[in-house]
């Protein structure tokens, strides 16, 4: 059964960072796109980054480019969204998603359309002073 568990998130202060956490099982990465979404009290679903777990090769919207940095441990099957500089405006319930990668649609795509096959439950992300 193909699982996503999301870990690490809580609670900072602003300018303070966090190391999300995304860990597949019943799976292998290597033929999937990861993104990284969130949603904000009262607002839609945002898509914020997603990475070709084959080559690592990554896109970010300009919301977290530069902030935010998405990797994977092929070997722990993991993929992990270090948040530097996190802001108030960062906070939201994050969710890691994995969607089957083919030759026509780029990671990209599946973050702006969020269709994605397989949800983690999502973790809080709280940024306050």
């Amino acid at each position: 059964q193909l699982q996503l568990v999301e870990s690490g998130g809580g609670s900072v202060q602003p300018g303070e960072s966090l190391r999300l956490s995304c860990v597949a099982s019943g799976f292998t990465l290597d033929y999937y796109g990861i993104g990284w979404f969130r949603q904000a009290p009262g607002k839609e679903r945002e898509g914020i980054v997603c990475i070709t777990a084959s080559d690592g090769s990554t896109y970010y919207v300009d919301s977290v480019e530069g902030r935010f940095t998405a990797s994977r441990d092929s070997a722990k099957n993991t993929v992990y969204l270090q948040m530097n500089g996190l802001r108030p405006g960062d906070t939201a319930v994050y969710y890691c998603a994995a969607v089957v990668l083919g030759t026509y649609y780029p990671c990209k795509h599946y973050l702006e359309t969020g269709a994605m096959g397989w949800w983690g439950q999502g973790i809080q992300v709280t940024v306050s002073s």
